[in-house]
């Protein structure tokens, strides 16, 4: 079943991660999140897989969250089934090890805007729409279109889709800061896929490095990405084989501090 949803194949140094709920616009659901979390596990642990993109199958990218799917849940399992939840399996799209490219060729709202956001670059096909629609509903942006799309986008545009309810075609998007590339209806695949064979070909390395830098700065995840890092260069030292040698050995390492 989550291999139906939701996909992963590789390309060379491309993997695609791909929704496969066109029938439903590629709305989330429970087992939708669970196959997207499975297939950017797929993704990071990819062999050379250097950039990571993520397209909608059919005619929407993702429509968000699927109102049947959360709509008849208790106050509590809205809360941890369906928020929370939400937020791991977009927190670990927003924290991959590799460069992300939303490929919009259809809608993003609401989650769907959220799961775009979670990506590093945005590639949006002219009669895209985007926008968080969900006030209009009675209920609120809940997978960090409050947080990370202002940490991204500003607040101004937050506010503008949140509490004004506007819907912005991509040119308009793109105007904001929303998108990173506009192209014309049928081309985003063909510019985002181009644009992730360029950036696989720079240091995959220092590709990573400075993705976990710049999350630091954007206070995505400071802790995390912090310790990720001192722990790269610890793993170089000869200092960490002297230390696990003396301990598989139980004799006092012998540091070199090279």
């Amino acid at each position: 079943m989550a291999e139906r949803l939701v996909s992963f194949e590789q390309d060379g140094a491309v993997g695609m991660v791909t929704l496969r709920r066109p029938e439903k616009f590629n709305a989330l659901d429970i087992p939708m999140l669970r196959a997207l979390e499975s297939a950017l596990d797929e993704a990071e642990l990819g062999d050379g897989v250097r950039v990571v993109l993520l397209r909608g199958e059919g005619k929407g990218f993702c429509a968000g969250g699927d109102v049947e799917a959360w709509g008849a849940m208790s106050a509590t399992d809205f809360q941890v089934q369906w928020v929370r939840y939400g937020h791991r399996v977009f927190d670990r799209l927003a924290r991959l090890r590799q460069p992300t490219i939303a490929v919009l060729a259809g809608h993003a709202l609401g989650g769907g805007l959220e799961l775009a956001a979670a990506c590093d670059f945005r590639v949006a096909e002219t009669q895209v729409k985007l926008g968080f629609p969900e006030t209009s509903i009675g209920v609120v942006p809940g997978w960090s279109g409050t947080q990370r799309a202002v940490r991204r986008f500003g607040a101004q545009a937050v506010r503008r889709m949140a509490l004004g309810g506007e819907i912005f075609l991509a040119a308009d998007a793109f105007a904001l800061g929303i998108v990173d590339r506009v192209v014309d209806t049928g081309r985003a695949f063909d510019e985002a896929k181009a644009w992730a064979d360029k950036i696989a070909e720079r240091g995959p390395l220092a590709s990573e490095a400075a993705k976990l830098m710049i999350a630091v700065a954007e206070g995505e995840e400071s802790a995390a990405a912090t310790e990720a890092l001192a722990s790269g260069f610890i793993a170089l030292t000869t200092d960490l084989k002297a230390g696990v040698g003396a301990f598989k050995a139980k004799r006092k390492p012998a540091f070199s501090r090279s």
